[in-house]
């Protein structure tokens, strides 16, 4: 990708090593997880099958103390400088295009979103994030939320690398915010609630939409020469390496459709395709035409 260092955008919200990532403190100053948070906590690690009350505690597996991610990491904030960088000029490359894009597309007006950067945990008004699942768009408070340390793991675990892989992850939850800006998301919400057993087939849509809107942004992107080919392989190999067919095989080796959430590789691919030589929000209803 071909791009300027503008800085840190003040569009980011950086919770990096600010105590447990984001605010889940225990004691002491702060605001504390309370009585009541660590009793849901417990319910929801008998559900999972997983621990998740003692990060919250400060405690590891083994019993020991200590906050994760309790204070600044000088050394991993140094390594993620760059990639700072590059994420605010991809936040702000986002919300200039689509600020112009929108309005001029579909009559509704842009509202920024805010890209937060954390480590570990943070609490969002979706509920609390771990980096474990990844990034993702909250419409409760409009904002996106990272841990950088996902891009390691799009590359090392799904093959996915190169700058563009990256922007294209950003580019997808800002889809989800185009998504929340348009009433999509207010009206699918609903139709999942009415019907639950519709949830998994129309997140499905969402999802491939919020790819598609990826691509409407890729192509702005390529007609200013910000991307090129390469780029675009890149982008499409980020699609491709996180359908939800390539992740159930890798994870249990086999594949269930009707358990899909966001679609497979092929479809992700073909939905970030269209938008991408489209350029139109309209070429993204996924509602009619997957």
């Amino acid at each position: 990708m071909r791009w300027d260092d503008e800085g840190i955008s003040g569009d980011i919200e950086d919770r990096r090593g600010s105590g447990g990532g984001g605010g889940f403190g225990f004691g002491g100053g702060g605001r504390g997880l309370g009585l009541g948070g660590i009793l849901i906590l417990g319910v929801l690690s008998l559900f999972f099958g997983r621990d998740l009350i003692s990060p919250f505690l400060g405690l590891s597996r083994g019993g020991g103390a200590g906050m994760r991610g309790s204070g600044p990491d000088p050394s991993r904030m140094a390594r993620e400088e760059k990639l700072t960088h590059f994420v605010s000029f991809v936040i702000n490359d986002l919300q200039r295009t689509w600020a112009k894009s929108l309005p001029e597309q579909t009559g509704v007006p842009y509202q920024k979103t805010t890209l937060v950067l954390f480590w570990d945990t943070t609490e969002s008004a979706c509920g609390f994030a771990e980096s474990a699942s990844g990034p993702f768009y909250c419409p409760g408070d409009a904002k996106v939320f990272i841990d950088l340390g996902f891009y390691d793991e799009l590359t090392q675990k799904f093959g996915a690398p190169g700058e563009f892989a990256q922007a294209y992850v950003i580019a997808h939850e800002v889809g989800h915010h185009i998504q929340k800006l348009t009433g999509v998301e207010r009206r699918v919400r609903a139709l999942q609630s009415r019907n639950p057993e519709s949830a998994n087939p129309l997140s499905v849509r969402m999802e491939l939409q919020a790819d598609c809107l990826a691509g409407v942004w890729g192509r702005s992107a390529a007609q200013r020469d910000v991307i090129n080919e390469k780029d675009v392989e890149s982008g499409l190999n980020a699609a491709a390496s996180i359908g939800d067919d390539r992740i159930q095989k890798m994870s249990t080796g086999h594949v269930f459709p009707e358990k899909f959430t966001h679609g497979s590789s092929a479809q992700r691919v073909e939905w970030f395709k269209r938008g991408l030589s489209d350029g139109q929000v309209k070429a993204c209803n996924t509602f009619e035409q997957l």
